[in-house]
C-alpha cells in the first residue's frame, strides 16, 4: 500500500482550437512531472481544445481531431506518470465534457461531467450530454475522484465519490474570472471538503479567450478547511503536490502560498491579460488607438503598453475644429510618459469634404447630432485605414457607462477589434487610473510612475464634438449614472427600487430608456474582458427589439 503520492498540477494557458499546441503543453508538463518523480500529472478542464469552445465542439471533424490528439498523448506518455487531461469525448452516440486519465499508453479512466452549467456566460446544456455520476479511479493505489468544475459546486457528485471510496478529490476547472471570484470558489470548495472529509485540489486554467479571462489561482484544501497550497492568479505555473497517508486519511503537505492581489489589481491584470492573449492568439502583435487626450483612451493606451510593450502601441490624435489645445497637449503627454508612438491626422479637411458632398441632400436642415457623428465616423475611418495598412489591431475605448447608454458612435469611436475597458464603469475608470499611477508590477511592460497625467484624470470628460461640450450636458453625473446602471444591469432592480434609494424618477426612466435603446449598438460592439457577472455579451442577452419598459408609480 502506497503511503506517499506526488501529484503534479499544471495551471496552464491553452488556446481554443490549437490541438497541436495544447498537446505540446501537456507533453511538456508531463515531462516535468516525470522528472520530478510524480505518479500523476493533471491538466485543467477541456485543456486539449481550450475553453470555452462554444459551438466549435459541435463540429464532428473537430471532435475526431480532439479525440485523436488525446489518444496520441496516451501513446506518447506511456512510460511515466499518469496524465489526466480534459477534452470532449464522444461515446455511445453522446458527446461529453470529459476528464481522461491516460496511463500505460491507453485511456485508463473516463469521467464525464454531470452538472452542465447553463447560466451567466455558460450554455453547456446545448453542447454536451449529461454524464453519469462517476466513482473514483485508481492511480498507483490511490483512489481519486474528479468532479469536473460545475460538479464541485453542488454536493451530489462529491458525496457519491466519498461514499464510493475516493481518498482525494482533484477538481479540473475552466473557471473564468470575475471580480471577487476566488472568495466565491473557496466557499463552494470548503463546503465540499466539510461534506466529504477529503482533501481537495482545485486546478484552474489561466489566460484570455475572447471576453473570458481564466485567472488560475489554483489551491489545495485539507480536511479541517486548511489551505495548504495557493498558486498565483493569471500566471502559468506547475506545482508538485506531495500527499501523505496519515491515520486520519490523506493529507497534502504545505507548498507555495502566493498572496492574492486586491480587486483593483486583479481587474487591471485581467484587462492586460485579456488584451495580450486576444492579440497573441489572433496573430496580432501591435495595436493602434485614437488618443484623444481623455481619460478613457489614456487608460486603454496604458493597458496596451503594459500588455504589449510601448514599442507595439500607436496612438493617433485626430483633431477637429473643436479639439482643445489642452487635449492636444494631454495626448502628447500620455504618449511621452508611456513611450508610445503618437501620430497626428487632422480631420478638418475630410469633414469639410463630407459636408460639401452632403450639402445637396441636407440642404435646408440645421446642424445637429448628425454632424457631430460625422466627425467620430471620420476618425473611425482614419483609424481603420491605419490598422489595415500596418496590420495593427484597432482598439476601441468606450467604458461600460458609455456602452450601456449608447454614448458612443456606431461605426465611429465604436469601430475596432477589441475594447479593454468595455466592462469598466466610468467611476472605476477614474480609480483604475489612480491605482495604476500608484502601482507597478513586474508583469507591466510600460514604465512605472504617474503615466496618466493628473490633469487628464481631473478634467471634466468631453467628446469635443461641438463647442464647450461636456459629457454631463447629455448624461447624469457619472456617480449617479453608474449607480443607476449598476442597479439596472448588475442587480436587475425595478425602477421603483432605484427611486426608493433616492434617485430622481425622471432620471431613472431616462437611463433605462437609453439602456434598452442601445442594445443594437452593443450587438455590434467589439469584445472586451469580462470583469463583472453582468458583462455585455454572454452574461446579459436582451432582445434588440423590446417594447417593454418598467414604470414608476
Amino acid at each position: 500500500m502506497t503511503d506517499r503520492f506526488r501529484l503534479t498540477i499544471a495551471q496552464l494557458n491553452p488556446t481554443v482550437g490549437d490541438l497541436p499546441g495544447n498537446a505540446a503543453k501537456a507533453r511538456a508538463a508531463w515531462a516535468e512531472g516525470k522528472a520530478a518523480g510524480a505518479q500523476m500529472v493533471a491538466l485543467p478542464e477541456m485543456f486539449i481544445t481550450g475553453y470555452q469552445t462554444q459551438d466549435l465542439v459541435l463540429k464532428p471533424a473537430f471532435i475526431e481531431d480532439a479525440m485523436a490528439a488525446i489518444e496520441a498523448l496516451a501513446r506518447d506518455c506511456a512510460d511515466g506518470p499518469a496524465l489526466a487531461i480534459g477534452g470532449p469525448w464522444r461515446e455511445g452516440g453522446k458527446l461529453y465534457n470529459a476528464y481522461l486519465v491516460l496511463q500505460g499508453g491507453r485511456i485508463a479512466a473516463k469521467v464525464f461531467k454531470h452538472n452542465l452549467p447553463h447560466k451567466q456566460l455558460f450554455d453547456e446544456w446545448r453542447l454536451f450530454d449529461q454524464g453519469p455520476i462517476s466513482g473514483p479511479y485508481v492511480v498507483d493505489g490511490l483512489r481519486i475522484g474528479s468532479p469536473i468544475c460545475e460538479d464541485s459546486w453542488w454536493p451530489e457528485v462529491a458525496e457519491t465519490l466519498a461514499e464510493t471510496g475516493a481518498e482525494i478529490m482533484l477538481v479540473p476547472n475552466g473557471s473564468p474570472y470575475h471580480r471577487d471570484k476566488l472568495d466565491l470558489r473557496m466557499g463552494h470548495m470548503v463546503a465540499r471538503v466539510v461534506e466529504s472529509g477529503l482533501p481537495l485540489v482545485y486546478l484552474n486554467s489561466v489566460g484570455g479567450q475572447d471576453d473570458q479571462i481564466y485567472d488560475g489561482a489554483s489551491f489545495v484544501l485539507n480536511p479541517g478547511v486548511e489551505k495548504v497550497v495557493q498558486l498565483p492568479p493569471f500566471d502559468e505555473g506547475i506545482a508538485h503536490l506531495d500527499f501523505t497517508r496519515t491515520d486520519a486519511g490523506w493529507r497534502c503537505e504545505r507548498g507555495q502560498m502566493a498572496p492574492q492581489p486586491d480587486a483593483w489589481e486583479q481587474d487591471y491584470r485581467a484587462m492586460v491579460v485579456g488584451l495580450g492573449d486576444y492579440l497573441r492568439k489572433s496573430g496580432f502583435s501591435k495595436v493602434v488607438l485614437g488618443l484623444s487626450g481623455g481619460i478613457d483612451s489614456a487608460l486603454v493606451a496604458t493597458i496596451a503598453a503594459d500588455a504589449l510593450g510601448p514599442q507595439n502601441v500607436r496612438g493617433v490624435m485626430l483633431p477637429s475644429l473643436y479639439t482643445s489645445q489642452a487635449s492636444l497637449d494631454d495626448a502628447a503627454e500620455v504618449a511621452r510618459r508611456l513611450g508610445i508612438r503618437l501620430d497626428t491626422v487632422p480631420i478638418e479637411g475630410a469633414r469639410g469634404a463630407v459636408a460639401e458632398a452632403l450639402s445637396g441632400v441636407m440642404a435646408g436642415t440645421k446642424p445637429d447630432l448628425t454632424e457631430e457623428n460625422i466627425q467620430s465616423r471620420l476618425r473611425g475611418l482614419m483609424l481603420m485605414a491605419i490598422s489595415n495598412k500596418f496590420g495593427e489591431l484597432l482598439l476601441t475605448t468606450g467604458n461600460k457607462s458609455e456602452v450601456a447608454v449608447g454614448y458612443a458612435t456606431i461605426y465611429g469611436d465604436m469601430a475596432g477589434g477589441y475594447n479593454p475597458i468595455k466592462d469598466l464603469y466610468k467611476t472605476r475608470v477614474f480609480q483604475t487610473c489612480r491605482w495604476r499611477n500608484d502601482n507597478h508590477r513586474d508583469w507591466m511592460a510600460a514604465p512605472a510612475g504617474e503615466v496618466i497625467p493628473p490633469a487628464i484624470i481631473d478634467k471634466p470628460p468631453s467628446a469635443e464634438l461641438r463647442p464647450d461640450q461636456k459629457d454631463e450636458d447629455s448624461l447624469p453625473p457619472y456617480p449617479v449614472l453608474d449607480a443607476i446602471l449598476e442597479g439596472l444591469v448588475e442587480r436587475d432592480l425595478a425602477l421603483k427600487d432605484l427611486v426608493a434609494q433616492g434617485f430622481d424618477p425622471a432620471v431613472v426612466k431616462r437611463v433605462e430608456a437609453l439602456l434598452y435603446g442601445s442594445e443594437w449598438k452593443r450587438y455590434q460592439a467589439a469584445p472586451g474582458p469580462r470583469l463583472s457577472t453582468k458583462a455585455f455579451w454572454l452574461d446579459r442577452r436582451y432582445p434588440l427589439v423590446n417594447r417593454w419598459r418598467d414604470y414608476v408609480e
